[in-house]
């Protein structure tokens, strides 16, 4: 049997350090109030670049995330989710607006336990062992928990290893099972399953799935967006530091108007189909070719008209919309 023990003593927190996710106050109970688990109202943050120019991460964001939501942040790589995940746990601050979780500032929230996160890196000390690592946590919030989020988490066949020999799928289970301690009522995940294999990805969104269910509320930036898709209740879309979309998947699918078509095609159909405006290619594989306007219905009319074979007509997927939105939010 493990022997889990909590002889290290916890350094200080720091935005590297241990500690950069949760805080050495007690554990909260499942939310029970009115308030929402998470309100930004209007938020801006603006850095400077290398030159010292000045960049707007985050453009007046408003978001309202009810108690018991499961909400996916998608967007391209300088949408602003990192920053803006980081204002929601109180480590950079707005420069403007206001954010408040279950009424609560960011900091307190995270202190009391309400809010722990999963970040994509930093949070662990290298040369602890995985067990070491939770059981040093676990003693600052409930050390009867321990075990039960190593199980959870999937951290038992790996807890007498060091963090520096695991992998990087292995050390965001860890981070996983560390966000876990306190019990929170709202759990932010950052990339959370990057480095992780098929495998662990099912086992890691089924866990999140039962937290789900029993009425945690889960926030989670991620680029696969067959997750946001399976797991999410709902899809905020960003796109340079603006909320771009804010609705379930199929909702945004539909926001993006037009369905697409595709049929097989002699070349001369299909060269004749692309030279009329706002038909666009969006795939050709196997023989197939796959197109969207904005008018499906006429669209399908015209390929039929040219002798197009095995026609479909069908709805956008998210990866479809998702350019789609971006790319006019651009």
């Amino acid at each position: 049997m493990i022997k889990l023990t909590r002889a290290v003593q916890p350094p200080k927190p720091s935005r590297e350090g241990l500690i950069d996710v949760m805080s050495q106050l007690p554990t909260s109970s499942r939310s029970s109030g009115t308030e929402p688990a998470l309100k930004i109202t209007n938020i801006f943050k603006e850095f400077r670049d290398d030159s010292g120019n000045p960049v707007q991460a985050v453009d007046g964001i408003s978001v309202t995330i009810n108690a018991g939501e499961v909400v996916a942040l998608l967007g391209p790589n300088g949408a602003g989710k990192t920053t803006t995940i980081d204002m929601i746990l109180g480590l950079v601050r707005p420069d403007r607006g206001l954010i408040r979780i279950f009424g609560q500032p960011p900091l307190h929230a995270v202190q009391s336990g309400r809010a722990a996160a999963v970040l994509q890196t930093g949070g662990l000390l290298p040369e602890l062992t995985v067990v070491e690592t939770l059981s040093m946590i676990g003693s600052l919030f409930d050390p009867s928990r321990v075990e039960d989020c190593m199980q959870r988490a999937g951290l038992f066949p790996i807890a007498d290893r060091k963090v520096s020999r695991c992998s990087g799928g292995e050390q965001q289970r860890v981070r996983f099972g560390m966000a876990l301690l306190p019990d929170p009522d709202l759990l932010i995940l950052d990339e959370p399953t990057a480095g992780m294999d098929v495998e662990a990805r099912h086992e890691f969104w089924a866990e999140v799935r039962r937290d789900a269910e029993q009425g945690r509320t889960i926030v989670f930036a991620t680029h696969y967006l067959e997750e946001a898709d399976d797991f999410a209740d709902r899809i905020i879309l960003m796109n340079r530091g603006r909320v771009v979309a804010d609705d379930t998947a199929d909702a945004i699918r539909a926001a993006a108007s037009g369905r697409i078509v595709s049929a097989r095609l002699s070349p001369r159909a299909e060269a004749d189909l692309l030279s009329r405006a706002g038909v666009v290619l969006t795939q050709r594989r196997g023989g197939r070719v796959s197109l969207h306007h904005k008018d499906s219905d006429q669209l399908a009319r015209l390929v039929l008209a040219l002798d197009g074979i095995d026609l479909e007509v069908v709805p956008r997927s998210l990866d479809d919309a998702f350019l789609a939105l971006t790319s006019k939010a651009a």
